[in-house]
């Protein structure tokens, strides 16, 4: 019988906080970066594009080496508060030199520090609380993050309108400074570090990492590449965000078209309700996951090709923003059930974070191409026609998730269908 892991109010507080902090930390300025470099500093869309994607470019390419060091090293706090320091760093360097050599090396530092974030989080939590505990856990981690979300983007608005637009990247310095108080604040002792990189378990208190047999990332692939579950949860996973990360960018550029100055407004509008249905999704998916993941996984992914074709049906900004209430169902609970499948899917084997890592890499490079082919679709046969395209690739990632990835929390009585039911190795 394992013994459930118990960590103090303190450090499970302070996980909450990090959560807030590191909501507008882990971005760095985000898409506040191109109006500064349009409005302040009178870049070129090219030289824009060139500083956006580099951000974007090096956290694809850090993703998985991150995922493998979180799980070799027990400095997990360190890792986060050394990103951290180059969050701030770079956002005080583009701030106060905003050339093109400054901000294209700050946003690769940004980049990095953001695929170091999630897995170093997501591993503190499983160490502190535990396999039994971490859908709950990670629910609470999501909901405080939405809500850092908001807090971010309220601040950041009323920072830029009141001050200056150039303020925005000293705000967010100085939430840096606030994400590493919060983790030096986790006390490193209750931090199982086999457990949170999915390997021992839970009430094996005091155990020394074994420095002998460190996780090796290239080994790691391998036997990820022949885990059959891994791979088909990976497919649905990339498809998902293939058919998702056009969708909003392409609501964005309906609304640009006749609306004038409102359009920001509109858009503003989109990513708020969002955030604000993620908030309750989030908590309820980590509390519904603790009996079955994938009922509600499927749910995630069902609402994704119904809000392809909504959108199809007018161009209204009022509707198209109320559309989004679907965008905030499908984020809350993706945000949740994601991490918990991979650590079902991992469990003892000590490929916890090197798995999300890779998973996160592919999911970078399908939202990138998901970009890529909606542009050229909308370019040749409009919107609707974009929109659509998008909704059936979403249909094809609810059939492969349905129907090749198996329920994945212990104890459910499930039904495998007959690829999974072949074994994962």
């Amino acid at each position: 019988m394992q013994k459930q892991r118990k960590p103090s109010n303190k450090s499970l507080r302070s996980l909450y906080y990090l959560n807030v902090f590191l909501a507008d930390v882990r971005d760095g300025v985000g898409p506040y970066l191109s109006i500064y470099l349009k409005a302040s500093a009178n870049w070129n869309p090219a030289q824009i594009g060139m500083a956006m994607s580099a951000s974007a470019i090096a956290t694809v390419i850090a993703q998985t080496p991150a995922g493998a060091l979180v799980d070799r090293l027990r400095q997990k706090r360190m890792l986060i508060v050394l990103a951290a320091v180059f969050v701030s760093i770079g956002c005080i360097a583009m701030g106060l030199f905003p050339n093109l050599p400054v901000v294209i090396g700050s946003q690769i530092m940004i980049g990095i520090a953001a695929a170091i974030f999630p897995p170093a989080i997501t591993a503190i939590t499983l160490g502190l609380v535990g396999h039994e505990r971490l859908d709950r856990r990670v629910g609470r981690n999501e909901t405080f993050n939405h809500t850092g979300n908001l807090l971010a983007a309220t601040l950041a608005g009323l920072v830029g309108y009141f001050i200056a637009r150039k303020a925005i990247f000293f705000l967010v310095a100085a939430m840096a400074v606030g994400s590493i108080i919060s983790v030096r604040m986790i006390r490193e002792r209750e931090i199982d570090h086999e457990l949170a990189r999915g390997d021992g378990e839970e009430g094996e208190e005091g155990q020394e990492e074994d420095n002998e047999k460190p996780q090796q990332p290239y080994e790691g692939i391998l036997q990820l590449l022949s885990d059959r579950k891994i791979l088909f949860f990976t497919i649905a996973v990339v498809l998902f965000h293939f058919a998702n990360a056009a969708m909003l960018p392409l609501v964005g550029q309906e609304l640009a078209q006749g609306k004038g100055t409102s359009d920001t407004v509109y858009m503003s509008a989109c990513i708020i309700v969002a955030q604000l249905v993620m908030i309750p999704v989030s908590n309820l998916a980590g509390r519904f996951a603790h009996t079955a993941r994938k009922p509600i996984f499927l749910l995630g992914f069902a609402v994704l090709p119904i809000r392809g074709v909504l959108y199809t049906l007018s161009d209204n900004p009022y509707f198209l923003v109320s559309v989004q209430i679907l965008d905030g169902i499908a984020g809350g609970i993706f945000g949740v059930l994601s991490v918990l499948m991979v650590a079902d899917l991992t469990k003892g084997t000590g490929r916890f974070n090197v798995t999300q890592g890779m998973l996160n890499t592919a999911i970078g490079v399908g939202a990138g191409l998901s970009n890529v082919l909606a542009g050229f679709v909308v370019k040749s046969a409009g919107y609707n026609v974009g929109f659509l395209i998008l909704a059936a690739i979403a249909v094809v990632a609810l059939a492969v998730f349905w129907f090749c990835v198996p329920e994945t929390k212990t104890g459910v009585n499930r039904k495998a269908s007959p690829q999974t039911a072949s074994g994962s190795h």
